[in-house]
């Protein structure tokens, strides 16, 4: 029985997936909304709208006169680039179990292209924070995050910063991530990267360029994050536009 709370159809939407995952479905066919529906206690508006969801994430598709279906291939994307998640939540989707470790966290002048992003003006500071995420034992992501240190409220230990970026901007700063204007940009691995991530200096790599905006549009943080591709890979379903 699915419980109600905020996020209703996306616990909808996990209780399915998590089913798939498990082949939970008789030869993969997902049953009628309104047989979902009466098994879960919720309406079927909220089963549509989770279908809906896995529908476009590629989790299942829709054959006209057949009914809706499981799709093996798109299980294959475990992680959408366009969503915001957690480095933790994206090495459990892809079956590690990941660990995050603190380098060094500063405050500092700003580099000239993480002023740019933040907007700010001369003199202002930021906080900069190190960390690498392994997946089991080994070093998979580096990443650098960027704060306004204007934003800060009070002192920053590396308990705080362990916590996922989303959650320490609402714990520090009151603020609340809402979406990430990203590139994605290959890097060859300078010697200090190289030693972090366990790899050799000049291994290609593939790396996110973001800054991260409130619902006003104000910028909170300005990260990079770079990517062990021979122990992790990220994927996208393409489709024709246009329905």
């Amino acid at each position: 029985m699915i419980t109600r709370g905020p996020s209703l159809t996306e616990q909808v939407r996990q209780h399915i997936k998590q089913l798939i995952v498990e082949n939970g479905f008789e030869e993969g066919r997902i049953p009628p909304e309104t047989e979902l529906a009466a098994d879960l206690g919720v309406s079927r508006t909220t089963v549509r709208d989770a279908l809906s969801r896995l529908e476009h994430e590629g989790a299942i598709v829709r054959r006209q006169g057949a009914g809706t279906f499981v799709n093996p291939h798109g299980l294959r994307i475990k992680t959408r680039l366009e969503e915001m998640w957690s480095y933790e939540e994206m090495l459990k989707d892809h079956g590690y179990t990941p660990s995050v470790k603190v380098i060094g966290i500063d405050i500092e002048p700003p580099a000239p292209d993480t002023a740019q992003a933040l907007g700010l003006e001369e003199g202002q500071q930021v906080l900069a924070m190190e960390k690498v995420f392994y997946e089991d034992d080994d070093p998979v992501v580096l990443t650098y995050n960027f704060v306004p240190a204007d934003l800060i409220d009070g002192e920053v230990i590396p308990s705080d910063a362990e916590a996922p970026i989303f959650e320490f901007l609402e714990q520090q700063t009151g603020n609340q991530l809402a979406y990430y204007l990203s590139e994605i940009v290959p890097v060859l691995l300078t010697e200090e990267w190289a030693e972090l991530l366990g790899t050799e200096p000049g291994t290609a790599s593939i790396s996110f360029d973001e800054t991260g905006f409130d619902t006003d549009g104000r910028p909170l943080v300005h990260a990079r994050s770079m990517f062990r591709d021979d122990l992790l890979r990220l994927g996208v379903m393409r489709r024709k536009s246009g329905g």
